[in-house]
């Protein structure tokens, strides 16, 4: 088993049901402030991560803390749509000046996973990356 996944489930032994209760009310309280912006638009575009790639092997960044699985800092353009259920793609989108790559992020309404798609394959089409790499040093 993943390390991160042992010790988050492990942290969350320490939680009661009530505190499980109370957690899920947040849940729906925070859903219901992300939902009036995906009944005006059908999808949201944001990168896929507030950082570049890191090595493999690493669970997170080197200059962010090392959290056995405590992602959330950066990873906080894609936990939100994880928490509220939504469909997300992470789509390639180019590479950094240091020829990491960065992904664009497409998120849909509740139960649009078609349209994510859809939308996944649109930008693949307008912006074809497989033939590109970046130089390498």
């Amino acid at each position: 088993m993943d390390p991160g996944l042992v010790a988050c489930i492990e942290d969350g032994l320490q939680y009661s049901m009530v505190d499980y209760v109370e957690a899920r009310a947040q849940k729906l309280v925070y859903w219901d402030t992300v939902r009036p912006l995906f009944e005006k638009y059908d999808l949201l575009l944001t990168p896929t991560l507030s950082v570049a790639a890191f090595p493999v092997g690493r669970l997170n960044p080197e200059h962010w803390s090392q959290h056995v699985w405590d992602w959330i800092g950066w990873a906080s353009f894609s936990y939100p749509f994880n928490f509220t259920g939504q469909p997300a793609a992470s789509v390639p989108a180019g590479f950094t000046p240091a020829g990491l790559p960065v992904g664009l992020q497409i998120v849909g309404r509740r139960f649009a996973d078609l349209t994510v798609l859809q939308a996944s394959a649109a930008f693949e089409a307008a912006r074809p990356w497989a033939q590109r790499r970046p130089p390498i040093d």
